[in-house]
């Protein structure tokens, strides 16, 4: 009789923080392409969990272990290089190309005031300083010197399409007044007819 270890728990916080681009070197590193900028997420955490890519058959992902336990991990270039004790050799990880990766949310590093993760403001309701509810926050662009949050309307207005009700607005000091995570709100200086 065989014993199976069980399978790892997966956070109920997971967040994608990048992808695995391929094998580096012939030691069984893996390349990642983080999705920020700064990749602290994926350095802060020495358990990253696998999801196959989105269009890989099932057949297939079934070889994704579902849990990685990082040994080493630093920057190179604009990504991430990294060793995991289930990733013995350069085979191992050239079957890893294409895996997404998540974190724990928990495991984060603390944000500086006045500093969100992206993850923390999508969903949260957006009102301006007369109190009317502009939306709720489904995504933020980066345009390279601010990034501008996209707010969908509660109710789209009649004649209209949702995307022509989506609002914009550049997340800055000048429109921003006030980021409540536990309250789920933002306060911004906007109109509602802008």
């Amino acid at each position: 009789m065989s014993w199976t270890p069980p399978e790892p728990t997966w956070p109920e916080d997971a967040v994608e923080v990048g992808r695995v681009t391929g094998p580096w070197g012939i030691k069984g590193w893996i390349k990642v392409q983080p999705y920020a900028g700064d990749p602290q997420a994926l350095f802060s955490s020495r358990r990253w969990f696998l999801q196959p890519p989105e269009r890989l058959p099932a057949a297939a992902a079934t070889t994704f272990p579902p849990l990685l336990k990082i040994t080493a991990a630093r920057e190179h270039g604009d990504g991430v290089v990294a060793s995991a004790q289930e990733v013995p050799d350069r085979n191992a990880a050239e079957a890893l190309k294409g895996a997404r990766v998540f974190v724990s949310r928990a495991s984060f590093p603390t944000a500086e005031e006045g500093e969100y993760y992206w993850v923390d403001l999508i969903g949260l309701d957006v009102v301006n300083r007369e109190g009317v509810a502009l939306g709720t926050v489904t995504d933020l662009l980066a345009t390279g010197p601010h990034s501008v949050l996209r707010i969908k309307p509660k109710e789209v207005p009649a004649g209209m399409t949702e995307l022509e009700a989506e609002r914009l607005i550049p997340f800055v000091a000048a429109y921003i007044d006030q980021v409540d995570l536990a309250q789920k709100r933002i306060t911004v200086d906007w109109g509602a007819d802008y």
